[in-house]
C-alpha cells in the first residue's frame, strides 16, 4: 500500500521493498507551466547518503524548466514524450542549443548553466531527470530568477552597458520558480 499523503513525509512503500518508490504515485507540484513529482531523501529514506534523487518534468507547451544551474550535482535527463528546446552554457563559455525528441538522453555537466522548454505548441513534454545528489528540487539549484533578483540596478546597468533605468520594473523575488509559462505579447 502507498500513502501520498505527505510527500515531506517519508513514503510508505511496500513493505517488503524499501527499495521500490510509486513515483508517479506522488501528487505533482504544480506551477504555471507544468508540474513535477520526485524521490530525494526527503520521501525516499533508501536515498539518504547514497547521492541520487530522481524527478518527473511534465511541461505544457509554452513551458519553462527555469534557468538554473547546480553547484553540486549534475544531472542525466530522459525524454519520455515530446520535444525538449535545449540551452548549456559551460564554464568555458561553451553555448550549445539544440532539440531532444523521444529517447534521447541530455546531459548537464555540475555547475553549468541549463535550462529546457516545451519545443512543441501542441504536444505535452515529458522529461526524467536523475541527479547525483540525495537534495530535494528545487534545493539543489541556484535559479535565474533569485540570482538577477540579488543584483542591483545599477551593477546590472554596468554589466549590461545600459541605464540603471531600464531594470527598475524587474521584480525583486527571493522564491524558487522552477517551472514557468512563456506568455504571449502584444508589441
Amino acid at each position: 500500500m502507498t500513502d501520498v499523503s505527505n510527500t515531506k513525509k517519508s513514503i510508505s512503500v511496500d513493505n517488503l521493498s524499501p527499495y521500490l518508490f510509486h513515483l508517479q504515485a506522488l501528487p505533482a507540484t504544480q506551477h504555471n507551466g507544468g508540474n513535477l513529482r520526485g524521490g530525494n531523501e526527503e520521501n525516499w529514506p533508501i536515498l539518504a547518503g547514497q547521492n541520487a534523487a530522481i524527478y518527473l518534468i511534465h511541461l505544457e507547451p509554452g513551458g519553462v524548466r527555469e534557468p538554473h544551474w547546480h553547484p553540486n550535482a549534475w544531472e542525466i535527463n530522459y525524454v519520455i514524450s515530446g520535444l525538449a528546446k535545449w540551452v548549456i552554457l559551460g564554464t568555458q563559455q561553451e553555448n550549445y542549443t539544440f532539440v531532444a525528441g523521444k529517447g534521447d538522453v541530455v546531459f548537464a555537466p555540475q555547475g553549468f548553466f541549463h535550462y529546457f522548454e516545451n519545443a512543441s505548441e501542441h504536444e505535452k513534454l515529458v522529461v526524467l531527470v536523475v541527479f547525483n545528489t540525495s537534495t530535494s528540487e528545487p534545493h539543489n539549484d541556484i535559479g535565474i530568477t533569485n540570482s538577477i533578483s540579488l543584483i542591483p540596478n545599477d551593477v546590472l546597468a554596468a554589466i549590461f552597458g545600459v541605464s540603471p533605468d531600464l531594470f527598475n520594473n524587474l521584480p525583486k523575488t527571493i522564491k524558487p520558480v522552477t517551472i514557468v509559462k512563456k506568455q504571449p505579447f502584444n508589441c
